[in-house]
């Protein structure tokens, strides 16, 4: 039966939101979740609450490493925080997979030194669906490596590709190296040197894309360096808002106020990857880590965990050791 460490303190909403996904977790799907954080505080929520309490198990955490802890330093002053407790459960078997709302550095940071990295990973990747991008294009990496060589950039490639065929589907995925225009002789030398590579590497390449191919049905896996995948992803989150909000005031004089309402809703539902997908694997780390958005609420929650199952179900990271190895 799948297993899964939730760090309940994580988010900006933990432990009540983690507390009810955990709940939705057990009751719809009858998975084991381990709720990892102050045991008082999840026992105070949990009480009076309706589910099979052989599926739950509270593991107790003293503290927390939040957004501003610097997450090496944090480890050694908090061996016992909840993200280390949960990785050290992933470590010894005790559960398949780990799932956190928390800190995307303290998580990046416990999940390399505990459970290590895969061979041939130097650092680990977060990458996931494009938010609005037609063909739900795997996008990494998405913020944990400011700086890539570009043996890194092709490693990124091969796990891109093992996501979007295993995870989503996609037959043969193509994948594109993000650039500022599509010839092969554009770019900085980290893109013209990391375009050798692709180019004689097996995965299906297409050559350089530029941005605006992330929302089109051109590619299915788009490579950067994780300063540019940031600032991209932020970007995009943020004029997704903006033409929401425009929509809304275009309509206000015509449509009731409740109705505006519901359309922007709905709209930004359609438009929430992090809430409909649940966050995003964290990619070369020997074990299934899902990171997810810190705003996240339990339905969000409750789709990390799921993603897990799915990378749990197919094998994701022996899939990924292999494609590393072939690439």
């Amino acid at each position: 039966m799948f297993s899964v460490a939730l760090d309940a303190m994580g988010g900006d909403y933990g432990p009540i939101e983690t507390i009810e996904a955990a709940l939705k977790i057990i009751n719809d799907h009858g998975y084991v979740v381990y709720l990892v954080g102050e045991e008082s505080k999840i026992n105070n929520i949990l009480s009076g609450k309706s589910y099979d309490k052989s599926l739950l198990y509270v593991v107790n955490a003293d503290s927390v490493i939040q957004d501003n802890d610097n997450p090496l330093k944090a480890l050694r002053e908090k061996p016992n925080a909840s993200i280390v407790q949960c990785m050290n459960l992933a470590k010894s078997g005790t559960v398949d997979a780990v799932v956190s709302m928390g800190s995307t550095g303290a998580s990046m940071a416990s999940a390399s030194l505990i459970l290590g990295l895969l061979e041939g990973i130097e650092r680990p990747a977060i990458g996931g669906p494009m938010l609005g991008s037609l063909s739900d294009v795997v996008f990494l990496d998405v913020g944990s490596n400011l700086d890539c060589r570009p043996s890194q950039l092709l490693g990124f490639g091969a796990i891109g590709t093992v996501f979007s065929a295993n995870i989503q589907g996609k037959d043969n995925p193509r994948v594109g190296l993000l650039n500022v225009g599509t010839e092969s002789n554009k770019g900085n030398k980290q893109i013209k040197d990391a375009y050798e590579l692709f180019d004689k590497s097996s995965l299906n390449f297409i050559g350089n894309i530029e941005s605006v191919d992330l929302f089109t049905d051109k590619v299915d896996v788009a490579i950067c360096d994780g300063f540019i995948g940031n600032i991209l992803l932020k970007y995009t989150e943020g004029i997704g808002y903006a033409i929401i909000n425009k929509i809304g005031s275009m309509v206000a004089d015509f449509l009731p106020p409740e109705l505006v309402q519901k359309l922007y809703n709905e709209i930004a539902d359609k438009m929430n990857v992090a809430e409909i997908g649940g966050g995003g694997p964290l990619f070369g780390v020997n074990g299934i880590v899902i990171v997810g958005h810190g705003r996240s609420k339990a339905d969000s929650i409750a789709n990390g965990i799921l993603l897990a199952k799915r990378a749990y179900d197919v094998e994701l990271t022996n899939l990924i050791r292999k494609a590393i190895d072939t690439v």
